[in-house]
């Protein structure tokens, strides 16, 4: 019996369509890991992907962020976000908050506010940059704000592993953050070529310096009312 080769290719022509059409749509991950001198994982590290032989297309406005305020600490310490990117502070203690910041990239003043949520607690991060964040109450609160200009960037977990989903093909600069790091603020820069379907790993090793923060003040006896 004679085979028709035709209707043997023609599906097998199909689904590796399908799976070039997917590797198109979705592109490739970048797989990161940043450590320290010694070997350890950095938490919050931030990772950059900027394209540098390719166009970001078709790009979506970015989601608005949380930076919430729970037991009198910003959650989180360390927030990455996209130029565009409105962020509400909202208060989930049972005290009164005092939310700014002085940086160049950002400057701005939420006043004292109690627990709770309103139109007020929104800002818009329209620049790229750092952006440190402070409590007016209580000084030992400190947050940062990572604001990029693209939209390929992931921060590390506490394994220091953080992964850039669907990168298109193209040239990129990879860029690590960190407000610990030596020198700062350039940070680490490598450049990868991304082929579609074939994920990348790299690897940061950053040498950090120890930065002051503030202690917490202790409440004696209950005492402070609404701001301790």
């Amino acid at each position: 019996m004679k085979t028709n080769n035709y209707f043997i290719t023609f599906p097998l022509m199909i689904i590796c369509f399908f799976f070039v059409l997917v590797s198109y749509c979705y592109g490739s991950n970048l797989k990161a890991l940043v450590v320290d001198d010694e070997g350890k994982p950095v938490e919050y590290a931030v990772v950059t992907a900027t394209p540098t032989s390719v166009t970001i297309k078709d790009a979506k406005k970015p989601s608005d962020v949380i930076i919430d305020q729970v037991d009198k600490e910003f959650i989180a310490y360390i927030t990455p976000v996209q130029v565009g990117t409105t962020v509400t502070f909202p208060n989930n203690d049972k005290i009164r908050h005092h939310v700014y910041s002085f940086s160049s990239a950002k400057k701005f003043e939420i006043p004292l506010y109690p627990p709770g949520v309103d139109a007020n607690n929104k800002v818009l991060f329209d620049k790229p940059g750092v952006v440190v964040v402070g409590c007016n109450i209580h000084d030992w609160m400190k947050a940062y704000i990572y604001v990029v200009d693209t939209p390929y960037f992931a921060s590390s977990d506490s394994q220091g592993k953080s992964i850039v989903s669907n990168l298109p093909a193209g040239q990129y600069d990879v860029a690590v953050w960190y407000p610990a790091m030596e020198p700062k603020p350039q940070g680490q820069i490598m450049k990868i070529s991304v082929v579609s379907g074939n994920d990348n790993d790299v690897k940061f090793a950053v040498h950090l310096t120890q930065q002051w923060r503030s202690r917490r003040s202790p409440v004696l006896g209950g005492g402070g009312g609404l701001y301790r």
